[in-house]
């Protein structure tokens, strides 16, 4: 059976479900439970490892059950499972059984069952079915789980230009279902044989952090079935906001959420509060503002080691916002950090509708007098682009061209430099630059909304 096939398999059976009224969410969150019990026992059984699961909680404590049974057993495991540390502690971190039906749980745990043995399948197989079932529930817009889904071009794109090193430790202080993790990864592990080094990249070298529980969980597994983190969790749940952690990472890639407002104070260097519900003590934090993507940018300026590089999706009102907050981050991203690239990217490629973001690609640099951003290139694959999630989608060669110039740096059509003296005239220091016409505009029956 081939992954699309095993994919369309484990999928179909969620529609099932949904009908009966459990939602594409909870129903992998089940999957994911009990995949992992599964995998643990295949581990034992055919692979001769010892069990990471204490007996009495184990796969085939479930799969000889019926009925009421089987249901208070898997509660029980759910429980038991969720107080211990390590990778186990975050996948069942908080976990409930949401498969009360006797009969359904019965089903699902069959289904998984039959496929087996999962542990045989390659890690990469494992993780494009995991991956392909991420991305069903992220396209059920319904679901909500599109907020946490980065389009995998965007992400090997980005991860192809910041090219991250093997020895590198990188970080996502948003990581969702770990996209940016697993690229980083996939592009790591091919430069180099030395076992001692693969195993540093697997272990040590990535680091997530998600508010939110659920989404942590389904990290951790898309982690835990591409090979990376065994036995211990890379990721972990958080607010990457309420700290700085302590922690430098050479790189950081991430797509923070697009939500405008953080639901907490900041209260900044220059002690004005945002009045908002839970207050931030970041003394890091130069300026005061209630909007989240300028207080993660903030957070990722000092996350970033010394010489460090980031690539982060940002929405477009941080490059224009007026006000303190906004024009204060952009002159400081420009003067103690080398901003070298811009990508504006198209419309049309989110699960949220009418979202219109960009990549800032930019270095850390040591301290210092002289400004630290010579030049700017923009690169607009936003004007006269035209993707949606059906029919016209994004693929990885759309962004062939960009990655060329990313690393000749020779102006093009699209492809443009702007000095720093030209920057730093521009109203408000609003860097949100465009010069390509728009042919859209041209046609008077096609002008878009007044807003």
């Amino acid at each position: 059976m081939s992954n699309e096939q095993l994919v369309a398999k484990v999928w179909n059976y969620a529609h099932v479900l949904r009908d009966q009224g459990i939602s594409y969410g909870d129903y992998i969150e089940q999957i994911t439970f009990l995949l992992f019990l599964k995998m643990d026992q295949e581990r034992v059984e055919l692979l001769g490892e010892t069990s990471a699961i204490q007996p009495q909680w184990s796969w085939a404590q479930l799969v000889g059950k019926d009925g009421d049974e089987l249901e208070l057993q898997y509660r029980h495991t759910l429980d038991n499972l969720a107080r211990e540390d390590g990778l186990i502690g975050t996948i069942f971190r908080k976990a409930q059984n949401k498969l009360s039906d006797p009969a359904k749980l019965k089903r699902v745990v069959s289904l998984i069952d039959q496929e087996g043995p999962w542990v045989g399948l390659d890690v990469d197989v494992k993780g494009e079915i995991y991956e392909g079932l991420l991305e069903r529930n992220a396209s059920e817009v319904k679901s909500g789980a599109g907020q946490y889904f980065t389009p995998r071009p965007v992400i090997e794109a980005i991860v192809k230009c910041v090219n991250p090193q093997i020895g590198n430790t990188v970080c996502d202080p948003a990581c969702g279902t770990g996209g940016f993790l697993l690229a980083a990864y996939d592009h790591m592990k091919t430069q180099t044989q030395d076992r001692d080094k693969l195993h540093s990249l697997r272990h040590n070298a990535l680091s997530g952090v998600d508010i939110v529980d659920e989404v942590v969980r389904l990290c951790a597994m898309n982690l835990y079935l591409h090979g990376v983190g065994n036995g211990s969790s890379s990721v972990v749940q958080g607010d990457s906001l309420a700290s700085d952690g302590g922690h430098r990472y050479q790189v950081v890639l991430t797509n923070p959420p697009f939500g405008k407002k953080s639901s907490y104070k900041v209260v900044g260097e220059d002690g004005m509060v945002s009045t908002e519900r839970e207050q931030y003590e970041r003394d890091d934090f130069k300026f005061t503002t209630s909007n989240k993507q300028f207080n993660f940018l903030q957070h990722i300026m000092t996350i970033l080691d010394t010489h460090g590089r980031a690539g982060v999706v940002l929405p477009d009102n941080v490059l224009f916002e007026a006000g303190r907050a906004g024009e204060g981050i952009r002159k400081r991203l420009l003067e103690d950090f080398n901003f070298h690239t811009l990508l504006r990217l198209p419309t049309g490629i989110w699960y949220s509708p009418g979202v219109k973001a960009n990549v800032l690609f930019f270095d850390k640099r040591p301290a210092s007098r002289e400004v630290q951003t010579k030049e700017l290139w923009v690169y607009d694959y936003r004007t006269n682009i035209h993707k949606t999630l059906k029919t016209k989608r994004l693929t990885r060669a759309d962004f062939d061209d960009f990655i060329r110039c990313y690393h000749e740096r020779r102006e093009t059509e699209r492809f443009r430099r702007f000095s720093y003296e030209e920057l730093a005239q521009r109203d408000k220091l609003n860097l949100d630059i465009f010069w390509l016409k728009d042919d859209s505009l041209e046609d008077i029956d096609s002008l878009p909304e007044p807003e």
